[in-house]
This record gives structure tokens, C-alpha cells and sequence, in this order.
């Protein structure tokens, strides 16, 4: 993909995307997007380690995820999160 013009980028937060908005977005399964992100297949986001075991928490930016999905959204939808 060709690299996008500063002027056409959106005003990025580093809100982090929940994985809802983007399995909406993307018609791809939260369960899915989790085990990608934590393999590592995945690249618009983080599957962080919490504690021991495996729980984890995920971080995908808004940024990472634009560039990655072409999805932006500014504001968060209270529903999907």
C-alpha cells in the first residue's frame, strides 16, 4: 500500500480500538483477532501479558489500526467497547 499524505491522516489519539469495533468492522471473530494479535499474525496491535497463565489484554491503536485495516473511527462507540 502506498504510503498515505500527512494531510490525509486522521487526528490520531492512540485510542485503543476495541477488538468488538474491529471484528465488526473487519467480519472477522474477536476470537480470532485475539489468537492472531497473540501469534503474532496480526500486526495492528499488542497481546500484552497480564499476571500468570494466559490472560491477556490487547492494545491496538487507532493509528496501527488505520494504517493496517483502513478503519478510523474519532470517537468510540459505549456499545462496543
Amino acid at each position: 500500500m502506498a504510503a498515505k499524505k500527512k494531510a490525509d491522516n486522521p487526528a490520531f489519539t492512540g485510542r485503543n480500538v476495541a477488538l468488538t469495533e474491529i471484528a465488526q468492522t473487519s467480519g472477522i471473530s474477536v476470537a480470532a483477532l485475539k489468537q492472531g494479535l497473540h501469534e503474532g499474525a496480526l500486526d495492528f496491535g499488542y497481546a500484552i501479558p497480564c499476571g500468570e497463565g494466559k490472560m491477556y489484554r490487547y492494545y491496538c491503536p487507532d493509528k496501527q489500526v488505520w494504517e493496517k485495516l483502513g478503519y478510523y473511527k474519532q470517537d468510540a462507540d459505549p456499545e462496543a467497547a
